[in-house]
């Protein structure tokens, strides 16, 4: 299928981060996959691999830095990344943020229909 994609997954839940790669190396098995599990960490990431990450999950809410206040610094990093804000705030307010930073919204609990559809949308 395809060329080998990066996708970085950015989430202080374990759980979910398994879940989100599991989704994913289901249908792109050969796709690169780093893990991040807050958003230094995930800023981290970005410089070291920059322009080689396409796709970035992104959790809203984390320890420390949330996701709508990391995702510009994030997007300077990795100019050709499409990010995904993964959250169970459906408050008109973050979704006017995340659109406004032209992130893409989707809305928890993460379901493998959602992940597949965004991975798909914008590979």
């Amino acid at each position: 299928m395809g060329d080998q994609k990066t996708i970085m997954l950015v989430d202080d839940s374990r759980v979910s981060r398994l879940m989100l790669k599991a989704i994913i190396e289901n249908i792109f098995p050969e796709w690169h996959i780093v893990e991040a599990e807050d958003a230094a960490e995930a800023l981290k990431l970005s410089l070291y691999e920059n322009e080689k990450i396409d796709l970035i999950t992104l959790d809203m809410n984390m320890p420390g830095v949330d996701g709508l206040t990391v995702a510009p610094r994030l997007k300077e990093n990795c100019a050709n990344a499409t990010i995904a804000l993964l959250t169970a705030n459906f408050q008109e307010q973050v979704q006017s943020k995340a659109a406004q930073q032209g992130l893409i919204f989707i809305p928890k609990p993460i379901t493998e229909d959602k992940i597949i559809d965004f991975v798909n949308t914008y590979q």
